[in-house]
């Protein structure tokens, strides 16, 4: 089995301000603002939902295979995922552009001024779902929106089973789309905030997409997630985390927890419980792609939280 991961490789560059922007923002000034802030420090980290989610697939011994477009300066990330073991036979490198990266700056009142630019993911259309043969399920995460249109139609033209994550492309479409999405995929995750807006675009109710779907998937932070499937709801409860070091990438983590149990048919609370250990192991690092385990020690991990064993 081969999941197809349809979304972006990134990265982030994360700098610290060690100070807070409103010392040096005057409001009465903003309509003529020309700030600058010394960031000593400074890192550089692999991202992108599609990166994200097929790393940590990977790390649960699964086979991803990550779409997306990317620039020319993508040499160390291939370095990174070759090292992993992970196929980027559906990965187009276009030398004139660059890879998708956001440049983040964090102040000492956890307080962001991000900058994204997209580059290279534009032209992710370029990729077809048709053209990959050995895919056996698959994900349309945040992406251009062409791309996302087109791999949702490719994916439903070929009978693929796939989860529509819209994520932070919650802006690119209209209610009629939304509607043609959902109808279009198997499966549909956002988060609670997302769910009230998909909610106000479609008209339809959680109830309303759960009829359209085999499942609706709505994470809620610290407080679990509801999994909306067969007329019923089910309350999964968080995994216990050790200590919290960096949410950043945490949701990317949670859907390949999702995309590992799903492919398993495994019962919903089940799929609910390896999606949010997936969830809470990334938390405890920092960064997206910085956590190491196998899929022997997820498994123990499991069962000491869930009191069963996970049969994969």
């Amino acid at each position: 089995m081969s999941a197809l991961i349809c979304g972006s490789l990134a990265y982030d560059t994360i700098m610290l301000f060690e100070d807070r922007f409103r010392n040096h923002i005057l409001p009465d000034k903003v309509h003529m603002l020309n700030v600058a802030f010394l960031v000593p420090g400074m890192r550089r980290e692999f991202g992108g939902c599609a990166g994200n989610i097929a790393y940590n697939l990977k790390l649960l011994g699964d086979a991803p295979i990550p779409m997306a477009t990317v620039g020319q300066d993508f040499a160390p990330y291939r370095a990174h995922f070759d090292a992993c073991g992970i196929d980027l036979s559906q990965v187009k490198e276009l030398p004139e552009l660059f890879t998708a990266q956001a440049f983040i700056t964090t102040d000492l009142d956890d307080n962001q001024i991000t900058a994204f630019h997209p580059g290279a993911m534009m032209r992710s259309n370029e990729n077809h779902v048709r053209d990959v043969a050995e895919a056996t399920f698959g994900i349309v995460a945040p992406d251009s929106r062409e791309a996302m249109l087109q791999h949702a139609s490719e994916f439903a033209e070929r009978g693929i089973p796939f989860i529509f994550d819209p994520g932070q492309a919650m802006p690119l479409f209209n209610g009629q789309e939304f509607r043609n999405l959902i109808e279009m995929a198997q499966f549909v995750t956002v988060n609670d905030y997302e769910s009230q807006v998909l909610q106000e675009r479609t008209g339809w109710t959680p109830q309303d997409i759960a009829a359209r779907v085999k499942g609706y998937i709505v994470t809620r932070g610290a407080q679990g997630s509801y999994i909306y499937a067969d007329g019923t709801m089910h309350d999964i409860a968080p995994a216990k985390v050790s200590a919290i070091t960096d949410p950043t990438g945490c949701g990317d983590a949670y859907r390949a927890g999702l995309i590992f149990a799903l492919m398993r048919d495994m019962d919903w609370p089940t799929v609910g419980r390896v999606a949010s250990l997936m969830g809470a192991l990334k938390v405890e690092h920092p960064g997206t792609q910085n956590q190491r385990f196998d899929f022997a020690h997820f498994a123990e991990q499991f069962q000491q939280q869930f009191g069963y064993a996970l049969d994969a």
